[in-house]
């Protein structure tokens, strides 16, 4: 459960404006690193995910509205509106696999913590 918690608790930040998704996975990470290995695993990777999802969504979006100037950046703002709902899609995946005892692993993400 507590692994699970892990991974939902990135969702936070939908209710603290954007500092939740990696204070919620921190906080369950220094809670039970000495008492549940593999909850420690998952907290720690999605701490990792949080971090790497905050870096691509600053690139993301420099990107879009550089080339906004050009034309092109109106053709990819749907990518924008994408981006949480992929972000929450993971999250939910990456719960559900915890929650059976499943380690996952986010796809895009750089090890920050290990």
């Amino acid at each position: 459960m507590w692994a699970m918690l892990g991974h939902l608790s990135a969702l936070s930040e939908l209710l603290t404006g954007g500092v939740g998704n990696i204070v919620g996975p921190l906080i369950v990470w220094q809670v039970k690193k000495d008492s549940m290995p593999f909850a420690t695993a998952e907290a720690k990777e999605a701490l990792n995910f949080n971090i790497s999802w905050l870096i691509w969504g600053v690139l993301l979006t420099i990107v879009i509205i550089g080339l906004t100037f050009v034309g092109i950046g109106l053709l990819l703002f749907p990518l924008l509106w994408a981006y949480p709902v992929v972000w929450i899609i993971f999250i939910v995946i990456a719960s559900l696999r915890a929650n059976d005892g499943i380690p996952y692993r986010y796809p895009l993400t750089a090890r920050f913590v290990t």
